[in-house]
């Protein structure tokens, strides 16, 4: 069977390469995917990739996804400082999770410095660009080699 990995990306992430640059850099969502394609290609996995806007629908992903995935990447946007819905879901599937943002989220408003997602993930990566993504898949992809 081949490993399969779930990237979600949450609200408002459609508008990368337009929205807020200097914040969140100059890469289109689509460069984004093409991207963890590329390298997904190069260590022999399967993705599905995803944008949801909808807090109910990351829910409602993440829910089935135990079934088909191995491991989540998810940028869950600015539901990461409070969707308790979201961190339920991470925190009910059985599957390693990685939590990745672009920006560093401890460097901008105080109110995106705690993350309700990070304590039942495997990991958070932020601050880093188009690398968080990229650095993201790679800690899922270790993290089942070591299984």
């Amino acid at each position: 069977m081949a490993t399969k990995i779930l990237v979600i990306h949450g609200p408002n992430l459609a508008s990368l390469g337009e929205r807020e640059v200097a914040v969140y850099g100059k890469f289109t969502l689509d460069e984004i995917n093409k991207t963890l394609e590329n390298l997904a290609k190069k260590e022999g996995i399967q993705l599905e990739i995803v944008q949801l806007d909808s807090e109910g629908a990351i829910v409602e992903k993440i829910g089935k996804a135990r079934k088909e995935f191995q491991a989540i990447v998810i940028n869950p946007g600015a539901y990461t400082h409070y969707s308790v819905a979201i961190r339920d879901a991470v925190a009910s599937v059985s599957i390693p999770v990685i939590e990745v943002h672009l920006s560093n989220i401890y460097a901008r408003e105080e109110f995106r410095h705690k993350s309700v997602i990070a304590p039942v993930a495997a990991g958070q990566i932020s601050g880093f660009g188009i690398n968080s993504y990229l650095l993201g898949l790679k800690a899922a992809v270790d993290l089942l080699g070591k299984k």
